[in-house]
């Protein structure tokens, strides 16, 4: 079978062989850390208190993205999520500040390491601030925390564990990158989300065959199966520009002849967002419900308090929808600039046909992003919003997470980058690809690039 040739060829390079088993051993151990719980805290009252929240908070997201580590009160429970954010604010600053622009675009490698030293420094600072609010969160539930321990041993060790769990976490992501296969920290977040998976399946074919109600069980499958089909064409879809390069002398002066030029494409996806939008809207939905749990204990409009808390209520997916489709469009004009694509097809000597180079090619390429950008925008607010659909119509709340939202793009996502790393590894020793006919593609650009405009 073709299933067992891919197999036996991706296992008789040794190299691919050495990086997959590298890449397996080291989130092994980021799984065993993920049970390892904190000193001082009582797993009983946890589980009892896990048990007892409902499965609509937003604590139930978060430990979706922590493999359980968040619920386990775990040495990971942060796990790479502070880095995640150190990320981004570096990402936007570069947008903004010159100095950040400096070292993205004209510093090259030295630029790069510097940037690298800014992250993990942010990264530590926002560890610390918010382990501190984790810890107090773990204060606030009944026999949590055991009584023998005293309370400022108890912070001052646990704040320095969790830093170190998450630099060790951060660690395990750049070893993954180096020497592994894939994106180490995308990995280890998809480590931990699909750590939930079969659970939820579980759970759900078990509440369906009580009911007598298998039938429902395989058609829910099959959605799930329908939608990460039309994920995988989102992020793979991209619109081909055409262009060709001015005609050029072939020969001596006195022989030369003109010669076509060649052709190709300017590949602009369909979502060059990527997954952004919908962590950006979430972090900002995070917000409110933070500042809710700060004031529980006064009077307030419980309306609200459910529009901001419940990730499956109307309110809370009309605000969520319509934060995704801003940030799809403000995240792809930072990504995507028109007039850097033009400059460099005049620089290189290249055109698209019928449009004149220059402003002309800028406004043309800017019209295309914008028509492009409102499906991919759509389909963004309605992959973030679609685990409330699923679970409208019955689905297994845990079960519904996994029908969109961060947790199936990041899923998709890091699987085409990784499957097509070990295709390109096939590729290069001249066996064939995973597929029998085409090719895997990842998020990163498809087609022949043109340059890296920012």
């Amino acid at each position: 079978m073709k299933l067992f040739t891919v197999i036996k060829n991706i296992w008789s390079i040794k190299e691919l062989r050495q990086r997959i088993l590298f890449t397996l051993g080291l989130l092994l151990i980021y799984r065993i850390g993920t049970f390892v719980v904190l000193p001082g805290v009582v797993p009983a009252a946890l589980e009892k208190s896990a048990s007892n929240r409902s499965p609509n908070d937003l604590l139930g997201l978060i430990n979706v993205f922590t493999g359980g580590a968040f619920d386990n009160a775990a040495i990971f429970a942060l796990g790479v999520m502070p880095y995640i954010t150190a990320s981004i604010i570096v990402q936007l600053l570069g947008f903004a500040v010159p100095y950040f622009q400096r070292l993205q675009t004209k510093e090259g490698e030295s630029g790069r390491k510097r940037l690298n030293q800014i992250t993990r420094i942010l990264t530590v600072a926002i560890t610390l601030v918010q382990g501190g609010g984790y810890l107090q969160l773990i204060r606030s539930i009944p026999g949590a925390v055991s009584p023998e321990i005293p309370d400022g041993l108890f912070w001052i060790t646990n704040i320095i564990i969790l830093t170190a769990g998450t630099i060790f976490c951060m660690w395990l992501g750049e070893r993954i990158t180096d020497k592994g296969i894939g994106n180490g920290v995308s990995l280890i977040i998809q480590a931990g989300i699909i750590a939930r998976l079969p659970q939820a399946f579980v759970f759900e074919f078990q509440k369906l065959f009580g009911d007598n109600k298998i039938l429902l069980f395989f058609i829910e499958l099959a959605m799930f199966f329908i939608i990460v089909l039309a994920t995988i064409l989102v992020i793979q879809g991209v619109r081909r520009i055409p262009i060709q390069f001015a005609k050029r002398m072939v020969g001596r002066s006195g022989s030369s002849l003109p010669t076509a030029g060649a052709r190709d494409y300017l590949p602009l996806k369909v979502n060059s967002a990527g997954v952004m939008p919908i962590i950006f809207a979430q972090a900002l939905m995070f917000l409110p419900a933070t500042l809710i749990q700060y004031v529980a204990g006064t009077q307030v409009n419980t309306g609200r308090v459910h529009m901001f808390s419940d990730i499956y209520s109307f309110g809370y997916n009309i605000a969520f929808f319509v934060l995704i489709v801003v940030f799809t469009y403000v995240y792809t004009a930072l990504m995507i600039n028109p007039t850097n694509y033009a400059e460099y097809l005049k620089r290189s000597n290249a055109f698209i046909p019928g449009v004149k180079p220059g402003e002309a090619t800028t406004e043309y390429i800017d019209n295309v992003m914008t028509r492009i950008t409102l499906p991919g925008a759509v389909f963004l607010g309605f992959i973030g919003i679609l685990p409330s659909i699923a679970a409208t119509f019955g689905v297994n709340q845990q079960f519904a997470l996994f029908f969109g939202g961060t947790t199936l793009l990041i899923m998709v996502g890091v699987a085409l980058d990784t499957l097509q790393v070990i295709e390109s590894y096939l590729l290069t020793q001249k066996y064939d690809g995973l597929i029998k006919s085409g090719r895997i593609q990842g998020r990163a650009a498809t087609g022949v690039q043109l340059g890296q405009p920012q």
